[in-house]
């Protein structure tokens, strides 16, 4: 199949993190079949060629895989590391990857699992890569969050849930977390062509949670299916968010079904958005960029 040269993506390349399954490798798929140029990351490196196989097969043109587990901070660096050395522009980063775990699970560098690979890894990468991002402007981060930020609460006494965890509040505040990053970074990025969104893919039939889920999520899961999303309706919001030419210069959003709505009021907390903002950066050594 020849590549789709003339698509409205045509010359473009997009990152998308968590691109082997769900709504990553239907936003994938979405944008080969406009033209973009795809990169997609993903731990297990059959999955992520048979993706890659899907996608090529879609849109026609390059498709370029990364092995990496995001929760880990040193697969993060290498994989910032070795985008860098493989591609020469990123006009469009989707900060896809995530994860539920209704236990708590510490990672590789004793961070609780959920914070780290749902907030810490988009928040690493994405420092990581903006020099990239800025050299290839007017270009885009687009941040997967949920509506649950909405009950997500920044527990900054005890981020890691040590003294007391719950894989929900676990996961509402790092999708909380996914929100305040984004309007921070976009307020720290006003002086560039790099925009920063953030987007609910609604509630989508994926095997999102497998791993661990909890008993609720067991229980009411099968009643749930009929009403739950498609993967390729999930991604039409990120898909939207990479693509559509009238929101160039519209940052520091967030959007729901393509549209853009208003996320909680906790999310609108400067404060706490840059506080957070330095604790991460502490928690992942990364020297804190100043506002511009």
């Amino acid at each position: 199949m020849e590549q789709i040269r003339n698509g409205p993506m045509a010359g473009r390349t997009v990152l998308v993190t968590g691109g082997t399954g769900g709504i990553g490798r239907a936003t994938a798929l979405g944008l080969a079949t406009m033209g973009a140029h795809l990169a997609i990351t993903g731990r297990d490196r059959g999955r992520i060629e048979a993706a890659a196989r899907e996608i090529r097969a879609a849109g026609g043109g390059q498709v370029d895989v990364f092995v990496a587990d995001l929760s880990s901070e040193s697969e993060v660096r290498r994989l910032a590391d070795e985008v860098l050395q493989s591609l020469s522009r990123i006009d469009v980063l989707i900060n896809n990857v995530g994860g539920y775990w209704n236990t708590r699970h510490v990672t590789a560098d004793g961070l609780e699992r959920t914070f780290a690979l749902n907030h810490l890894a988009p928040f690493l990468l994405t420092n990581l890569l903006l020099d990239r991002l800025k050299q290839s402007a007017p270009a885009r981060v687009v941040t997967v969050s949920s509506n649950v930020q909405a009950m997500g609460r920044i527990d900054f006494d005890d981020l890691q849930g040590e003294r007391s965890y719950s894989g929900a509040r676990a996961y509402n505040q790092s999708k909380l977390a996914n929100v305040l990053f984004t309007y921070e970074l976009a307020r720290r990025l006003q002086a560039t062509s790099v925009t920063a969104n953030a987007l609910h893919p609604g509630v989508v039939r994926t095997s999102f949670g497998a791993e661990d889920p909890g008993g609720v999520q067991r229980l009411f899961r099968p009643f749930m299916l009929p009403f739950m999303k498609a993967p390729a309706e999930g991604a039409a919001t990120s898909i939207h968010l990479a693509s559509a030419p009238d929101l160039k210069q519209v940052t520091g959003r967030y959007f729901a079904d393509s549209k853009p709505g208003r996320s909680s009021k906790r999310s609108y907390d400067e404060a706490a958005a840059a506080r957070l903002w330095q604790v991460s950066a502490d928690l992942v050594g990364l020297t804190a960029m100043p506002r511009i």
